[in-house]
């Protein structure tokens, strides 16, 4: 199974998105940016199986992109071998660790 991962740290917008998304998958010169498409290279042009994983989204993100998780669902619905998830940005700990050197 393919993996391709987009990383949300340096998306925006939705142009941002397909910047990313046509730098990882090769996409049909007609595709056009838009969910519809997305949709329709999913179900029916890509080769599977396919995972497609989105990593550090921001809760912010969750709300800009919400109609693209709903298209990707959609799409792990109808298309046999492809799933998709996404992950939300963590933080790592600033404290550091203290211990006692008496």
């Amino acid at each position: 199974m393919s993996t391709i991962y987009i990383d949300f740290t340096d998306i925006g917008d939705y142009e941002d998105f397909y910047a990313q998304l046509k730098e990882k998958i090769a996409l049909p010169e007609h595709f056009g940016d838009n969910l519809d498409a997305l949709s329709d290279v999913i179900t029916g042009a890509l080769e599977m199986p396919l995972h497609i994983e989105f990593v550090n989204m921001t809760v912010d993100q969750l709300e800009t992109f919400e109609d693209l998780l709903t298209t990707l669902e959609d799409a792990e619905d109808e298309a046999e071998d492809f799933s998709f998830t996404y992950y939300l940005e963590q933080y790592e700990d600033d404290e550091e660790d203290v211990t006692d050197e008496e």
